[in-house]
């Protein structure tokens, strides 16, 4: 026969389960690879970080080094290119300097070769007294005159006004001197001067023939002595034109 085993004890309320009592929080089952992952990386994070930010700090090192060079390197630079500058100052300042006596040295007119210019183109009816210089004219506002070189003034005797004029003609042809400048500022009939040992040989009066006292003026030629080298060799100034031709050879005057 079958027998019926009833366990009464765990109808009593004191093992009966209390309500509102949640079970215990269970561990899950199942793998538990993403929890050991998770673990890795939260205590591989900060290692990483104290990683990275003591490259970082070694890297800002380095780059502190590299500006502290670059700055004593750009102060060296500073200082070469204001060495630098001074020498170019220096050096413009030497080239206006130098230019200023080329100027000056191109617009020497040797007396030499003007008055050998001249005794070549006076007429045999024409002679010379003097010739003179005369200061540059300045320009009316007060500036320095264009032409520094001045001018010349020629006294003497012609045996006509024509013979005046023709010499007038043969300067103004002239290299030496300024063509649209050169002019007759006077001319004169007068009685030609008598040699002393005739005034004294002789008591009878002699009249002396008329001749003309004339005076040419005109302004010297403001183009370079540089481009008159045939003009100066013709006439025999030959210290000059070497001095310019070595000029030209290094530069300093151009060909």
């Amino acid at each position: 026969m079958y027998s019926l085993d009833i366990n009464f004890l765990k109808d009593r309320p004191i093992y009966q389960e209390k309500p509102g009592k949640k079970p215990g929080n269970k561990l899950p089952s199942g793998s538990l690879t993403p929890i050991y992952i998770g673990v890795t990386l939260g205590l591989c994070l900060p290692i990483f970080v104290a990683t990275g930010w003591w490259i970082l700090q070694a890297k800002n090192s380095e780059l502190e080094q590299v500006i502290a060079q670059l700055d004593q390197e750009n102060k060296k630079l500073d200082a070469e290119i204001g060495n630098i500058n001074k020498i170019r100052e220096e050096t413009k300042k030497i080239k206006a300097e130098t230019q200023s006596l080329v100027t000056v040295f191109d617009q020497i007119r040797p007396w030499s070769a003007m008055l050998q210019d001249l005794r070549d183109r006076i007429p045999a009816t024409v002679q010379i007294s003097n010739v003179k210089q005369i200061p540059p004219t300045p320009a009316a506002d007060g500036k320095p005159s264009n032409n520094p070189a001045g001018g010349i003034v020629i006294n003497g005797l012609a045996r006509s006004f024509n013979d005046v004029n023709d010499f007038l003609l043969v300067l103004q042809q002239s290299r030496f001197l300024k063509s649209s400048e050169s002019k007759i500022i006077s001319a004169n009939l007068v009685d030609a001067p008598l040699p002393p040992t005739t005034r004294t040989s002789t008591t009878v009066p002699i009249k002396p023939p008329q001749v003309v006292n004339y005076s040419i003026q005109s302004s010297l030629s403001d183009v370079p002595a540089s481009e008159l080298i045939r003009e100066l060799e013709q006439k025999g100034t030959v210290g000059l034109v070497t001095r310019i031709r070595s000029m030209q050879q290094i530069g300093v005057i151009p060909k």
